[in-house]
C-alpha cells in the first residue's frame, strides 16, 4: 500500500469527511516508539498511559497519552482520531486506568468531545494540536473509589 492514499473517512463525532492519519504510522508508534514512550510517560507532564482491556482479545494493553487534567477528571487527545481501538476498548468498557505523574487514576464515564478551539488545553499544547488538526478528545471522570485494574 505504499504509495497510495488512504480514502477519505467519516468523522465518527461530526460526520465530515476527513483524510486520518496515515495507519502506518500508528502501526509503527505501536510496535516501535509506544514500547519506549510507556515506560516514561507515566512520570512525564502531559503524557499518561492508558491501561485497557481489548474488547475482543481481552488481552491488557498499555497506550501512552497526551493528557490534560480538568475539574473533575481529564480530557485525553485523540492524535490518531475517535475510531483508533484503544478508544473504542475504553468506550466498550465504560473506563479505564491512567498512569500519569507517578498516580494511578480509575476513569469512568468516557465521552468523546470534538472541540477544534482546545478549550481548557494550555496554549502552546493548543497550537500544537491546531497544527496536527487534532479537534476529537476522550473525557473521563475520576471514580472516587479505585475500580478494579483490568486484569
Amino acid at each position: 500500500m505504499i504509495g497510495r492514499e488512504r480514502p477519505e473517512q467519516e468523522d465518527r463525532l461530526t460526520g465530515e469527511r476527513r483524510v486520518p492519519f496515515p495507519r502506518a504510522v500508528a502501526r509503527l508508534n505501536r510496535v516501535g516508539l509506544n514500547r519506549v514512550t510507556r515506560h516514561i510517560a507515566p512520570w512525564v507532564p502531559g503524557l499518561g498511559v492508558i491501561v485497557h482491556r481489548g474488547r475482543r482479545s481481552g488481552r491488557l494493553y498499555e497506550t501512552p497519552v497526551n493528557v490534560f487534567p480538568t475539574p473533575d477528571g481529564v480530557r485525553i487527545a485523540l492524535t490518531y482520531g475517535a475510531d483508533s481501538d484503544w478508544v473504542r476498548n475504553v468506550l466498550a468498557a465504560g473506563g479505564c486506568q491512567l498512569r500519569t505523574r507517578c498516580r494511578e487514576l480509575s476513569l469512568t464515564r468516557p465521552q468523546l468531545v470534538h472541540d477544534p478551539k482546545c478549550i481548557g488545553i494550555r496554549p502552546i499544547e493548543r497550537r500544537v494540536l491546531r497544527l496536527l488538526s487534532v479537534a476529537d478528545f476522550l473525557t473521563l471522570v475520576e471514580s472516587p473509589e479505585p475500580a478494579d485494574r483490568p486484569r
